[in-house]
């Protein structure tokens, strides 16, 4: 076990989280509560504990396939993609919450949908428990999406 890569991976993905929530915070007390929302919106206090556990998910599979290395082009790119991913993830906030731009927003998170799908799908040729930990990030941000589809249809 590579000690120092572990922490960097979850401290890579915590900080994407700590900023994303310094934009999303500010727009949850004002803007975001005057969006008409669908009725399989879950409630505000929902978000932080799932994000939680997806973020610490992602550092680790991510860690799972840097601790083999990076000198390999099928590691180096896949270390890549996940990196290209998680600035999806930040960009989708900040276009979203920060920006309040829905349709962009979600143009945005299909962008990032199919990162994450890409991301799983080269994860799985080095390491299938790093691959298996993104499928339910995969499956909150096809829940997202759909959100993010209804309050731009709604509003």
């Amino acid at each position: 076990m590579n000690t120092s890569k572990l922490i960097a991976s979850l401290a890579l993905c915590f900080f994407v989280a700590f900023a994303g929530n310094l934009i999303t915070m500010p727009a949850i007390e004002s803007w975001y509560p005057t969006l008409a929302k669908p009725s399989f919106t879950p409630p505000n206090w929902l978000f932080g504990p799932v994000w939680s556990l997806l973020y610490f998910m992602m550092g680790i599979s991510f860690y799972l396939i840097w601790k083999k290395g990076d000198k390999d082009v099928k590691l180096r790119k896949a270390l890549h993609v996940f990196l290209f991913q998680l600035f999806f993830n930040f960009l989708w906030t900040f276009v979203f919450f920060g920006l309040e731009q829905p349709l962009a927003g979600f143009i945005v998170i299909a962008s990032l949908w199919i990162s994450i799908l890409y991301t799983i799908i080269l994860f799985r040729k080095i390491s299938q428990p790093a691959a298996y930990l993104l499928i339910p990030y995969l499956l909150w941000v096809t829940y997202a999406s759909f959100l993010n589809l209804f309050i731009v249809l709604l509003n």
